[in-house]
């Protein structure tokens, strides 16, 4: 059987264990990155295709005459025909629960940033400020103690509840969003009354058509002005030109984003401008570290055996 990894780029293979996945099929194929004109070629006579954002539409399905199994190397399967694969009975496999403590440690670590603006201050040492300084410390920046405040959290599912739990080891006090589908769960609270009471809200819910740009004006203009958003979630639950407008306006007091609706963005978005205060952006790696890409890996390869043996 003949496999290929379409975009291993995504994964920095050379960090990973991949004794595994070598050993799973006969043949592999890597390759860095696949433009959309040269995916059609590399699947065409593929048993497997491994992807984690290249698409692959009817037209590449059909062209791909051997094709058994689609593994999606990440969670999301938008970027494949579903209803094609299906129709010609080929399993699209995916990989969910693989970032756990990675994306929850970044999303605290984005939260830390806003409050104690450590990154500024760092800035300042590196250009010199803190030698020019007429007093032993600077104090440019204001700085929010967590310990006591609340943090709301939206998307109760496994990363949620682990950012909540280091949320609770900050000394912050939880609130839990009710859920999406309607259904009331006892702790949560209705969204009207996080978004009037969290000092730090957390986005960790799918993007839906009923999360879709969830983070509009209403949302930033029901927040406190003093209130921090983070997104280590989709970048599509946020309305982006809203965003730009409430922090330039100091609706809200600051925002941490690892996630954008166009990704890589291009150079000319409205987040990236150099004028916007109080927001960090991190380059779609909450997810990074080693040992979640190792996971993630390894998730792939188990459901590449479980088909094999069915």
């Amino acid at each position: 059987m003949r496999g290929v990894f379409l975009d291993t780029l995504t994964m920095k293979l050379e960090e990973l264990d991949t004794s595994a996945l070598e050993s799973i099929l006969d043949h592999w194929d890597y390759f860095e990155t696949t433009a959309p004109e040269e995916t059609a070629e590399r699947i065409k006579d593929a048993d497997v295709v491994i992807t984690n954002k290249v698409v692959l539409d009817r037209a590449l399905i059909d062209g791909a005459p051997n094709l058994k199994l689609i593994c999606v190397c990440a969670t999301g399967t938008n970027n494949i025909d579903l209803d094609a694969a299906a129709e010609k009975n080929i399993p699209v496999m995916n990989v969910a629960g693989y970032t756990g403590s990675s994306l929850a440690q970044h999303t605290v670590a984005l939260i830390l940033a806003l409050a104690t603006r450590w990154h500024q201050y760092s800035d300042d040492v590196g250009k010199g400020r803190w030698t020019q300084s007429p007093v032993f410390c600077r104090l440019d920046y204001p700085v929010m103690e967590l310990a006591g405040k609340n943090l709301g959290i939206i998307g109760y599912g496994d990363l949620g509840q682990k950012v909540a739990r280091l949320g609770e080891a900050l000394g912050m006090h939880i609130l839990i969003a009710d859920s999406f589908t309607g259904e009331k769960k006892a702790g949560r609270v209705p969204i009207e009354r996080l978004l009037s009471e969290a000092d730090v809200i957390s986005l960790h819910c799918p993007l839906t058509d009923e999360t879709d740009t969830l983070v509009d004006e209403q949302f930033l203009g029901a927040m406190k002005n003093s209130a921090f958003l983070v997104n280590t979630a989709r970048g599509g639950l946020v309305d982006e030109d809203a965003l730009v407008a409430a922090l330039r306006n100091g609706d809200i007091g600051g925002a941490a984003l690892d996630v954008l609706s166009v990704e890589p963005p291009p150079a000319d978005h409205p987040l990236l401008a150099d004028d916007i205060p109080n927001l960090i952006i991190t380059p779609h790696n909450a997810w990074i570290s080693r040992e979640s890409r190792q996971r993630l890996l390894d998730g792939v390869v188990n459901n590449i055996r479980d088909w094999r043996n069915t």
